[in-house]
């Protein structure tokens, strides 16, 4: 069974950086779309940034110039790295990896950023 195991997280003060991991058990990594997804207490999952099996990528528009994903497919290792961090992107943020095949979450890492 593929599991994704996310690292990283914690108390950051605003304007900090944090970089968070998400490890694949297995090479899902370089066939699938992975996703960093976050969810705030009260509020829906959302998508923060994602990028597929040829590099493209996408990011929500308040993160954008702010994170940025990349992925390492021999370390099957997606990564988020978030600069500039904002009260606002307070939340559990989780890594997913889709493809016509599949669809798994990881079990979040918190991020939190005091003001």
């Amino acid at each position: 069974q593929v599991q994704l195991v996310e690292s990283g997280g914690g108390l950051v003060q605003a304007g900090g950086f944090l970089r968070l991991s998400c490890a694949a058990s297995n090479a899902i990594v370089s066939s699938s779309s992975m996703g960093w997804y976050r969810q705030a207490p009260g509020n829906q999952r959302e998508l923060v940034a994602h990028i597929t099996s040829d590099s493209s990528t996408f990011y929500t528009d308040s993160v954008k110039g702010r994170f940025t994903i990349t992925r390492d497919n021999v370390k099957r290792t997606v990564y988020l790295q978030m600069d500039s961090l904002k009260p606002e992107d307070t939340a559990v943020y989780y890594c997913n990896a889709n493809s016509s095949a599949w669809n798994v979450w990881g079990q979040g890492t918190q991020v939190t950023v005091s003001s």
